[in-house]
């Protein structure tokens, strides 16, 4: 099954799955490598996780190496985005904070569609002034609602506020649409969401079970660490013939984009990892560790993001939390 890249990117087809369930994830080429990416955005509306020691601050991020904020000030710790709202899980509402992700139409045949939507403001009317979130403006993000399927696209912005993609969604079904945006006028970062449903025959499947490897396009990636909401460390390896991958590319200024799922309401969290290219102490590969801190007790499907001979690939996995650890009083 076709998923859809990226605007002047060619698009393949992964299965990269479980047994049973076809992925549809997205690999995008990147003719002549893609143009480095210069700050990296927080994208989940939950409350944020603390990392190296950084105490999480609602509504405003810490300064933490040279990324810009979303928003305009500060960059909050990258590795772990979360928290800008009371608590709540980003991607949950389709209104936040006076801002509406306007879909041009929520119900829509199988194929490749025009993908047209607005963000509303305030005002009501469409908002044309955003503030970069690693080199884009807005951030799409389409999954199907039992984590089977993924896209990770970047539309294009007319005049009038319209965002338009093309998006090849071939199967009939129930679909979510998450937009991490940094309006101008608000000054952070908070991620919307909104269903389409893909009309047909619809078979509804399970979401896939509790795995910690994958393989994708030849690279076999295995996941470490555990999910708890307090937050921990998860570090993905990438191998390719058995072989480490240690000259793993940027994309968007990081080895590896992770945006994780809640299975029941679809919670959306996306972190980065720790460290950065270039920086003279991250390596590229065959790890990438990033600090995590998810809404909630659930199980949860991870996409996986990365970039190696210039081509962008989407590995998944999924993953239960583990209950928070418990400490031993002394007396």
């Amino acid at each position: 099954m076709t998923t859809t890249a990226k605007a002047g990117h060619t698009t393949h087809v992964n299965a990269a799955a479980q047994p049973g369930h076809a992925e549809q994830i997205t690999a995008h080429v990147e003719p002549g490598g893609h143009a480095e990416h210069g700050s990296h955005a927080a994208h989940s509306g939950g409350a944020h996780a603390p990392h190296d020691g950084h105490a999480p601050r609602r509504g405003a991020h810490e300064g933490h190496d040279s990324h810009a904020e979303h928003g305009g000030g500060a960059h909050a710790d990258h590795s772990a985005h979360a928290g800008h709202d009371a608590g709540l899980p980003g991607g949950l509402r389709i209104t936040q904070d006076g801002y509406t992700l306007d879909l041009d139409t929520t119900v829509t045949e199988p194929g490749r569609i025009d993908f047209r939507f607005r963000i509303l403001g305030p005002d009501g009317s469409a908002v044309t002034e955003f503030d970069a979130i690693h080199d884009r403006e807005l951030h799409l993000i389409v999954a199907r609602r039992e984590l089977t399927g993924f896209w990770h696209v970047h539309p294009q912005r007319e005049a009038d506020g319209t965002w338009v993609i093309q998006l090849d969604l071939p199967e009939a079904g129930a679909y979510r649409v998450f937009t991490d945006i940094a309006p101008r006028a608000l000054g952070r970062t908070i991620t919307l969401g909104a269903d389409l449903a893909i009309a047909g025959h619809y078979a509804p499947q399970p979401v896939p079970s509790v795995n910690r490897a994958t393989e994708v396009d030849g690279y076999e990636v295995s996941v470490d660490g555990e999910l708890r909401t307090e937050g921990d460390l998860l570090t993905l390896t990438v191998r390719k013939n058995g072989e480490p991958v240690t000259d793993l590319q940027p994309y968007l200024a990081a080895f590896g984009h992770l945006v994780i799922l809640r299975a029941g309401d679809l919670a959306y969290v996306h972190v980065h990892p720790n460290g950065e290219p270039g920086d003279g102490i991250t390596p590229s590969g065959p790890e990438v560790t990033f600090h995590t801190a998810v809404p909630g007790p659930g199980t949860y499907r991870l996409f996986l993001d990365f970039k190696h001979n210039d081509v962008v690939r989407t590995a998944a996995f999924t993953l239960a939390t583990t209950p928070p650890q418990t400490h031993e009083h002394q007396h």
